[in-house]
């Protein structure tokens, strides 16, 4: 593995400051600088950020990039001054606009992250653009339209950005495989998985546990649900619903921690424990007690994601699974890749997760144990970040990339 590089990490943890985007993007940072990489984090977005304390989408990110900056400090002191923050306003937090050109100048590689950077000129100079789909299905839905000469100028223009990038990484652990229905489009595609950095993640015993599965999610995703081939995908709601009866066939109480437009009283009527996400999910450390406080999770995932066949798995998942929490989660295709049985339990429809359920009741130290398992084989930011590197950098730029 290439050691003592220089690499840009890209992210949204200061755009949406919530606990599970905190953990998603800034274990790439402090993975690949515990490898002993020189990391930079760049958020620079163009959009409006959400303010917590305001409940709205707001211009003005002074209040985002302090809390951003408190947070990176009390996880890797380290990392203080390691960030770059541009706001909607076009004000800039962290490293001066001057020593973040300079250091993408110099840099081996930008890892630009679900497509959450502005991808000015200046970052364009890093030697290698490495892009990293986190939302398979919704990233390539417009490949085949594109390639068809029937898209529309934005989504042609939007592409074309994609394109300017060397290499390609997905979430779509499932891409390539016969019953993946993910349009490849003309990039080559290498799965990837969340990094956890595991010491940031220790499991708490059992009986300090609640005796409840829980989840933290949307209801449903801010934009609309892909169409591929004539196919209109969904977001969760869909699947959500379809589970509604669960709770009367599960020996464990079912709790959502919800965001977004959710039937609560429906929901509720049914027997499930709804409360509103952000009380969960506005720190990064009361989110991972969260998660480390319950006896396992239960969760679907978006409807693209599960009737795409895409393999993709969920970076809160495998969270759950580094504090030793069992997870009974939809089936998407990853059991390709990913061991189910124990620890990780799947389901298509509400009989299979009811019983995957009384699987976890019935023996919860085997699963919490081999929950860990499966996060340290898997999921272990020095592997999972030591392959990604080792493919980025071996691989050959692609084909027609614009990037020098």
């Amino acid at each position: 593995m290439p050691s003592n590089l220089r690499i840009a990490v890209t992210g949204l943890a200061a755009t949406y400051p919530f606990g599970g985007v905190f953990w998603d993007y800034i274990q790439y940072v402090l993975g690949l600088h515990r490898l002993g990489h020189e990391v930079l984090y760049i958020e620079d977005t163009g959009q409006w950020c959400y303010s917590p304390r305001q409940h709205t989408y707001i211009e003005d990110g002074a209040d985002n990039a302090a809390h951003l900056n408190e947070h990176l400090q009390r996880l890797e002191p380290a990392l203080a001054g390691r960030w770059f923050f541009r706001d909607a306003t076009g004000r800039c937090f962290g490293r001066s606009w001057q020593q973040v050109c300079q250091f993408c100048r110099d840099a081996d590689m930008l890892l630009h992250i679900s497509a959450s950077c502005w991808l000015r000129d200046e970052y364009l100079a890093a030697r290698r653009l490495v892009f990293l789909d986190s939302d398979p299905m919704y990233t390539q839905a417009s490949f085949p339209d594109v390639e068809a000469g029937t898209a529309d100028a934005e989504t042609t223009a939007r592409v074309a950005r994609l394109q300017q990038h060397d290499v390609f990484f997905t979430f779509a652990l499932n891409m390539g495989s016969g019953d993946c229905r993910v349009p490849p489009g003309p990039m080559t595609w290498h799965p990837t998985r969340q990094p956890v950095v595991l010491d940031c993640f220790t499991p708490l015993p059992l009986d300090a546990r609640r005796r409840v599965l829980t989840t933290v999610a949307s209801w449903e995703p801010r934009e609309d649900g892909p169409t591929v081939d004539g196919v209109r995908y969904a977001g969760k709601s869909v699947e959500f619903l379809r589970m509604i009866d669960l709770p009367a066939c599960s020996p464990l109480p079912l709790e959502l921690a919800m965001g977004g437009p959710a039937p609560v009283k429906r929901l509720a009527s049914h027997g499930w424990r709804v409360q509103p996400a952000l009380e969960v999910s506005g720190d990064p450390w009361v989110y991972r007690d969260y998660l480390a406080r319950s006896f396992g999770e239960w969760s679907v995932a978006k409807q693209a994601y599960a009737a795409g066949r895409t393999g993709w798995f969920s970076t809160r998942t495998a969270c759950y699974l580094a504090l030793g929490v069992p997870a009974v989660v939809q089936d998407t295709g990853f059991s390709h890749i990913i061991p189910t049985g124990e620890g990780v339990l799947t389901f298509s429809n509400t009989d299979e997760a009811a019983a995957a359920i009384e699987s976890l009741y019935s023996d919860p130290q085997r699963h919490a144990r081999s929950a860990r398992q499966i996060a340290e084989t898997y999921f272990a930011s020095d592997r999972v970040l030591g392959d990604l590197l080792n493919h980025a950098l071996a691989s050959e730029p692609a084909t027609g990339s614009p990037h020098p």
